[in-house]
């Protein structure tokens, strides 16, 4: 067994075995597990390439996992690892509704494929319950080994498509509230990672599972596995990370906030000397610093944590942002938290005054013209006036707390801030370009900001309004 499907072995069954302490699952069940697995490919040296999650759900370590917890995931492997992640996404859902009564729990690794997934539903159900009528699968699904390995698990089953149809017809005119909880029956939670970049979807994922309980994922990065979520029954706002000390050796960088003036594009904070894990202290920040098993020496990973406290002499860890600045044009200083926070307010006014819901986001600094200025571009299901948007805009740039913005703005150093509503179903565009340059969609996180040429390509192409701020009276 590799050191990688070690470990990711190690932390799925201990995850899983935390999560059953506190909402406990029947042995036999299913998991409906969005989970999708890119192509490996070999060097010229022989060696099989591909991520991390790819590797593992490859792996015999994979179907192992599933043996020693007694629960086994709806998909069968051609359906993982399909390559065509439209494909795939809706093979997972008709195959999770043909198991609906045995599955226990609904997991992805992160909660925008959870979220993704479900607004695909929203356009597919009636053919997902004719599949499940006919046993059968529709043209959609053109790939000869997916549609063999799915076939070989369905048949008719008229009874269980009419009781689906039933719910989502109801489910349809409530705007999907409470889908998963009235869809599947028996499961007993939602398991994701949904802190950091995924923040921004646990609403639409707490709106589709209705009273099922969320729990966050445990706290990893592509250099190592960090902390595990021994407080499962708080909700993702609240979830602290208990650090591992075997799963790397681990560093702590005290970081200070007090270099407010600071003129640096990196950030705004003052480093300190790293410290061991045993010396860390409660209500600190720090930048995570490790050195793996694997060669990686004294990695900074970027991630600003905070110490929340202790489980058995190790520190439980809150996250609060990436150090990394994401919109900076002078002297402003903003990352993604303060992004995800002033999209927040904004889109607060966009739900309750437009009655609309804000899809996604992101965002770019302009700074081609000479006044510079930030553009927040949004993708929106349902109507909204334009005067709405128009306050909605205004809010996002009155919110942004950042000395140097306020300041840069109220001398015209920075130019108002501009919103520019995008088509429904910009983002999948932008999905397809990253799935088509090779990325996986296991590890695809929406970028809160682009100076990506393609990608601002995509989203000018598809903006059908813009609206600029007047909140500093211009």
């Amino acid at each position: 067994m590799s050191l990688i499907h070690r470990i990711l072995d190690h932390q799925t069954i201990n995850s899983w075995t935390c999560e059953k302490m506190v909402y406990p699952t029947r042995e036999g069940g299913r998991i409906l597990e969005f989970i999708y697995s890119s192509k490996q490919f070999k060097t010229k040296g022989g060696l099989t390439v591909g991520t991390a999650t790819t590797h593992y759900y490859a792996s015999e370590e994979f179907k192992i996992k599933q043996e020693k917890t007694k629960c086994f995931t709806c998909s069968p492997p051609e359906v993982i690892s399909g390559g065509d992640y439209k494909q795939s996404t809706y093979c997972h859902l008709l195959l999770g509704l043909y198991f609906c009564d045995q599955v226990e729990f609904i997991t992805s690794t992160f909660a925008y494929s959870i979220v993704q997934a479900f607004r695909e539903f929203e356009g597919v159900w009636r053919e997902i319950c004719d599949d499940i009528r006919q046993g059968t699968l529709g043209e959609r699904i053109t790939s000869p080994k997916m549609r063999k390995a799915v076939l070989a698990i369905i048949s008719p089953n008229p009874s269980l498509a009419s009781r689906i149809e039933e719910s989502c017809t109801a489910l349809e005119t409530l705007n999907w509230l409470g889908l998963i909880a009235k869809l599947w029956p028996s499961a007993k939670y939602v398991y994701s990672i949904m802190t950091g970049s995924m923040q921004p979807y646990s609403n639409k994922l707490r709106h589709y599972a209705g009273g099922l309980a969320l729990v966050s994922a445990d706290y990893g990065s592509t250099e190592s596995w960090i902390g595990a979520n021994v407080d499962p029954h708080l909700p993702p706002e609240d979830v602290t990370f208990a650090v591992i000390p075997t799963f790397s050796y681990f560093e702590f960088m005290p970081l200070y906030r007090e270099n407010r003036d600071c003129s640096s594009a990196i950030d705004d904070f003052i480093e300190d000397e790293p410290v061991p894990l045993s010396k860390v202290k409660v209500g600190q920040e720090y930048e995570i610093v490790l050195t793996t098993f694997t060669g990686l020496y004294r990695c900074r990973l970027g991630d600003v944590v905070e110490v929340a406290g202790f489980h058995r002499g190790t520190p439980k860890l809150n996250f609060i942002c990436r150090r990394k600045l994401i919109l900076t044009i002078n002297i402003d200083k903003n990352t993604e938290k303060d992004l995800q926070l002033v999209v927040e307010k904004g889109s607060q006014v966009l739900t309750s005054k437009g009655g609309a819901e804000l899809v996604d986001f992101t965002s770019h600094a302009e700074v081609e013209n000479h006044q510079g200025h930030y553009i927040i571009y949004w993708e929106i299901k349902g109507e909204a006036e334009d005067g709405i948007l128009s306050e909605c805009c205004n809010e996002m740039d009155s919110s942004f707390a950042d000395h140097g913005y306020v300041v840069s703005r109220k001398t015209s150093s920075i130019g108002p801030l501009e919103l520019c509503v995008v088509k429904i179903g910009t983002f999948k565009k932008i999905l397809d370009y990253f799935i088509g340059n090779g990325s996986a969609l296991s590890q695809f996180k929406t970028p809160r900001c682009t100076s990506n040429q393609e990608i601002l390509k995509i989203l000018n192409g598809s903006t059908t309004k813009r609206f600029l701020s007047t909140a500093y009276g211009y």
